[in-house]
């Protein structure tokens, strides 16, 4: 894919938006976000979901839609303008995680990697936060694309395997992401059923460059395209500011080791795809 052109709108929305649970900024009313997005720290991850809520507001197709969400617990990542005027299937093999669902019009306890819906169903398939869990995510990715309508649209929100904290989720043992959740991101109950943080498997495709490999390959081009700094690096300096001024200072020096610009705190990414 010629990155010249993927359409980067980071910073289409101002940075310094704070919008409260009220849909208010600065005491004027502001449209309501999903509590997903209220929940976000301000930084680089609440900008860039921002800036996919603006794609899919002007690149969706006005009127109902029809939208996949593979894997669905109790918190939409979509934009409520969405949401409000959408049928949302949800597919999740947790049945903790379809109990906690109450958004969706249809919940379907199955696999997303080999669930298969009819040809040109959706306007809209979300997988977010959830490859990163999958063991083979080519079958759920294909499966993906078959469903889609053309000229329809995959949001992908997901870890990048190669920063600093996708090493670390890969190579520590799931007990310590389990204590990572409890004592340093304050989450009493992590790792109770229904509950994150989930097995992580990072199958290859997770890997941004991996899949852009594929969309060239399976008839998909990028609307939209943005790595950016994991919230769990605002959430520490919030919470545990010693802590987090050490794993920066460690970042800064793995960063000056690398090659390019390369910002080992670039620990997610956002990927909005079209379908021919």
């Amino acid at each position: 894919m010629n990155k010249t052109m993927t359409m980067d709108l980071a910073h289409a929305v101002p940075a310094d938006i704070a919008t409260d649970a009220r849909g208010t900024t600065g005491g004027s009313p502001q449209p309501a976000h999903p509590q997903s997005l209220l929940a976000l720290p301000p930084g680089e991850a609440r900008d860039s979901l921002l800036a996919v809520h603006a794609v899919l507001q002007t690149q969706l197709p006005p009127g109902r839609l029809a939208i996949y969400e593979a894997g669905g617990g109790s918190t939409s990542f979509l934009p409520l303008e969405v949401l409000d005027r959408a049928h949302v299937t949800v597919v999740d093999i947790d049945e903790d995680q379809i109990r906690n669902n109450d958004y969706a019009q249809e919940t379907i306890l199955g696999d997303v990697q080999t669930w298969r819906f009819k040809p040109d169903s959706f306007d809209l398939v979300i997988c977010y936060n959830v490859i990163e869990h999958l063991s083979d995510v080519e079958a759920a990715l294909i499966r993906f694309c078959e469903s889609l309508k053309p000229g329809g649209l995959i949001l992908i929100g997901a870890p990048n395997p190669r920063s600093l904290s996708g090493v670390v989720t890969k190579y520590s043992p799931h007990w310590f992401h389990v204590w990572f959740y409890r004592h340093v991101r304050g989450e009493v109950q992590a790792g109770r059923p229904g509950h994150p943080p989930f097995p992580t498997f990072f199958h290859p495709l997770v890997t941004l460059s991996n899949l852009e490999a594929f969309a060239n390959t399976h008839g998909l081009r990028f609307v939209y395209r943005k790595e950016y700094e994991s919230p769990r690096f605002p959430e520490m300096r919030l919470r545990k500011p010693v802590f987090a001024a050490l794993i920066d200072a460690v970042a800064v020096v793995i960063n000056c080791l690398l090659p390019g610009k390369t910002d080992v705190r670039h620990g997610d990414y956002h990927l909005v795809l079209r379908k021919h």
